[in-house]
């Protein structure tokens, strides 16, 4: 097992010997929550980061197991895991399915097995559709299948091929994601390089799979996800709608009303701490109102459902006057279109979405400062309690401030480092 060279997610490699104290860590993570999670239902679980088939289908099975023990997991809850090709057989996919497992998500990559040796991907891509294939024969009824494009070396000609022989496999969800060389992975090196396609190569990538990929029956639900008609990811879905969320592991980020939090970014001391029953928590923010409205229009729309007029006023009290001056722009570009009420950026706006969110979250500010009164005139106004979208009070959340750190947050917009 080693790294891939587009990986800054934090993983290890060579440390297979702590995995036993790791999940021992986590079981006890797990239970020391219980009586929160007993408030709750839940009904998306995702296993993720690294390469969590490598970790081995007995550890995530005694994980799902635990959740399921101390937590209300619903029997049609989506439980989804992400698998390497190369780190999991027939017979691993069939215990998996039998434990309740029911939704599987395969890094294939490329079509091209000399791309996919320069990436450091351990398989080849005849391997990644028999995967797909021992996954559907054990039981899986719903695989998502990732690919990338924007990768060294990778022409229009090699992603058209890698789309046909994805869609091929008949995979139920695909997730499509553009190569971001980012600092710490091993393609940093070559940022701006020309081994890497241009950006208008990229856009021209990104744009022919939007169309083939409709043409092959899945549709487009995010910028980077298009699935067949009822297998979008549900998990997902929540982080995009601004829901609710838990994490456990190191480096986990949880979302909980208005506050976001994250653990250590180190196993070892992740282990140590959760033995010692000390804090885990690294980092914690609490978002203002004003913040979360931001997060409405950032996170919807890089989704196909996009934003209403209505919706953000009955959640945030406020007018969408300036962002709307700019949507119209953007509609007479052909980056965004307005139907049913709702405003949606189209693929020509998602391939520009960065820029173009920046400047609605500018209108927002502009906006709000043209307001006479402050926005929000009281820290106990009923609305400054309110989650995203669903308006329930962060009280009710899964956990208070005061269980997350030991001490509540007395004003908005405190952002708090944790235990070093």
């Amino acid at each position: 097992m080693r790294k891939c060279a587009y990986c800054n997610f934090y993983s290890l490699v060579g440390h297979d010997k702590l995995m036993p104290a790791y999940q021992t860590a986590l079981l006890k993570h797990i239970e020391e929550h219980k009586e929160q999670l007993d408030g709750y239902v839940i009904d998306t679980v995702y296993f993720g980061g690294g390469t969590p088939s490598h970790y081995g289908v007995t550890r995530l099975i005694g994980l799902l197991n635990a959740l399921k023990k101390h937590g209300h997991v619903l029997l049609d809850s989506e439980v989804t895991v992400e698998v390497n090709p190369a780190s999991i057989t027939k017979d691993e996919f069939t215990k998996l399915r039998r434990a309740g497992f029911n939704r599987v998500s395969i890094g294939a990559q490329c079509a091209s097995d000399e791309i996919l040796h320069n990436l450091g991907r351990t398989h080849t891509f005849a391997e990644a559709e028999e995967c797909v294939k021992d996954a559907k024969e054990a039981g899986f009824t719903n695989v998502s299948v990732d690919i990338i494009y924007g990768l060294p070396a990778q022409c229009k000609e090699s992603w058209a091929e890698t789309i046909a022989r994805v869609a091929a496999l008949k995979a139920e969800h695909i997730s499509c994601y553009g190569l971001n060389a980012e600092e710490g992975s091993g393609l940093y090196l070559f940022k701006d390089s020309p081994f890497l396609p241009d950006d208008d190569t990229q856009a021209d990538m990104y744009l022919y799979a939007v169309e083939m990929l409709a043409r092959f029956g899945y549709k487009q639900y995010e910028v980077s996800n298009f699935a067949r008609r009822g297998y979008e990811s549900l998990h997902n879905l929540k982080y995009w709608l601004g829901e609710e969320y838990i994490g456990f592991g190191a480096a986990a980020h949880s979302c909980i009303g208005s506050c976001r939090y994250s653990f250590f970014q180190d196993i070892g001391k992740y282990i140590e701490r959760v033995n010692q029953g000390q804090v885990v928590v690294a980092y914690r923010e609490q978002m203002s109102a004003f913040e979360s409205a931001g997060e409405y229009l950032m996170l919807r729309l890089r989704t196909t459902h996009g934003i209403s007029e209505e919706e953000y006023y009955n959640i945030y009290r406020l007018k969408m006057d300036l962002i709307l001056e700019l949507l119209r722009r953007y509609e007479a570009e052909g980056w965004a279109v307005h139907a049913e009420g709702r405003w949606r950026f189209t693929p020509n706006g998602f391939l520009r979405s960065n820029i173009l969110i920046g400047e609605l979250l500018e209108a927002q500010t502009r906006q709000r400062a043209q307001i006479s009164k402050p926005w929000q005139e009281s820290t106990d106004d009923e609305d400054s309690q309110m989650t995203l979208f669903d308006k329930r009070p962060v009280a009710a959340g899964l956990f208070s401030n005061r269980r997350l750190i030991g001490q509540p947050l007395h004003e908005e917009n405190e952002t708090e480092i944790v235990g070093e």
